[in-house]
């Protein structure tokens, strides 16, 4: 019962701070590694998935009430999103995806030094960036990564929608959590399929997750752009700060 609570407040604050700026997975799997240290991964993995895409529902309807998207553009995008996810959980129940630290690490680095450098980056929308057949790819690409190792995912997705995409941080937050909602879908229905996810944990943990993400989402609405870009900062550094200490303890 004490493991339960406490899954479910780490699911709050992941989903949370994953309608806001992505990086959800940081809080709520190593919790989950933690509470169950004898778990398959490719088990935990899966479980996470189910609680994740729960609060990346609500957070998508609540951004969808207040943030134009452009559902028709973004169609590819999702599709893509969902089947490399799909083929990348895939691959995590047969590969282990520890080789991808050191490379996430500095990519990440690259992002943290780039935003903060660039202080008026997704401040607003500026003129149309590439074509959605290059989201498309985009996504597909980000898609297979959140299905195979997954932290940072959220956060690598609305970097480039802001810099590649010229997409403002508000705009970006709502089609992250799109394409979130939809590489989240695909790799949950490998997971399932594989009987890898543990629905008694899972479940109360997506209720959570689901107040979390509408709370976060509707503080982005309020707040803006320049409140999602100071806690997409933060996220990107507990990422750079986790990922390292996780390679340096090896």
């Amino acid at each position: 019962m004490e493991e339960a609570l406490v899954l479910c407040a780490v699911a709050f604050f992941a989903g949370l701070v994953d309608a806001v700026a992505g990086g959800g997975g940081l809080i709520q799997v190593p919790a989950l590694f933690a509470v169950f240290p004898g778990a398959a991964p490719a088990v935990l993995l899966g479980t996470n998935k189910v609680s994740s895409i729960a609060g990346t529902l609500a957070a998508t309807l609540r951004y969808g009430r207040a943030v134009a998207i452009d559902w028709r553009a973004m169609a590819a995008a999702v599709v893509f999103a969902a089947l490399a996810a799909a083929l990348g959980a895939w691959m995590v129940t047969r590969l282990p995806a520890k080789f991808l630290r050191p490379a996430v690490l500095v990519l990440l680095v690259g992002v943290l030094v780039y935003s903060v450098s660039h202080r008026r980056m997704g401040i607003a929308a500026r003129q149309a960036g590439l074509r959605p057949r290059g989201e498309a790819a985009y996504a597909a690409g980000l898609g297979f990564y959140d299905g195979f190792f997954g932290p940072g995912a959220g956060a690598f997705l609305m970097f480039g929608l802001v810099k590649w995409f010229n997409h403002s941080f508000l705009e970006a937050a709502a089609r992250a959590r799109v394409l979130n909602l939809a590489s989240n879908s695909g790799a949950l229905g490998v997971f399932l399929g594989a009987g890898e996810v543990d629905l008694a944990v899972g479940i109360p943990m997506a209720v959570a997750n689901v107040a979390g993400g509408y709370a976060g989402a509707s503080a982005a609405v309020r707040r803006g752009a320049i409140f999602i870009r100071r806690v997409f900062l933060i996220v990107v550094l507990a990422l750079v700060v986790k990922l390292g200490w996780d390679l340096v303890r090896r």
